[in-house]
């Protein structure tokens, strides 16, 4: 991991998501169980190990995956879970495991971590498009309160300006 602009280095947690993302990734690229990948199987742990809180994370996902694609199938209106950039559905499963699982964490944090992973990880709209899912999913499973920094946005993975087929002009939650 490199230091941030200023020199300090990124938060614990941060780093734990990121890295949680990293191991989820690399399971659903190779077609493994993130157990594998997170037990030191993987190319990813072979350089980083993983803490109690990226383990929490990436043993939770793989623990309440279906119930956390039903979810995110749920509110991702015309967008299939396999359709989805494999950084953005695993940014939404760990998002989704963290508002279901972890009430501890607030609400801004769990979408703000999981929308700078997507600007700074995969494509120019995946931002817009986890900000938006994760913020209808805070309402429903935390309620009350603004659950999304900046506002919802729109629900488009993909290139800018990219057209899935069979995908509406306005896409909806």
């Amino acid at each position: 991991m490199t230091r941030g602009e200023s020199g300090s280095a990124p938060p614990r947690r941060s780093q734990a998501r990121r890295l949680a993302l990293e191991i989820l990734y690399e399971a659903d690229v190779l077609g493994r169980k993130p157990e594998d990948v997170l037990a030191g199987g993987g190319a990813v742990t072979a350089w980083s190990p993983a803490d109690e809180f990226t383990e929490d994370l990436v043993l939770g996902v793989a623990r309440e995956r279906d119930a956390l694609d039903a979810a995110i199938r749920r509110l991702a209106h015309n967008w299939t879970i396999e359709r989805m950039p494999i950084i953005d559905r695993n940014l939404l499963r760990i998002g989704a495991f963290e508002l279901f699982h972890r009430p501890s964490v607030p609400v801004a944090v769990v979408i703000n971590e999981a929308v700078e992973l997507a600007k700074l990880l995969s494509t120019e709209d995946s931002g817009r498009f986890v900000n938006g899912l994760l913020g209808r999913l805070a309402e429903e499973v935390r309620g009350g309160g603004d659950p999304t920094p900046g506002g919802a946005g729109e629900q488009t993975p993909g290139g800018a300006g990219e057209q899935m087929p069979g995908r509406a002009e306005s896409p909806e939650l």
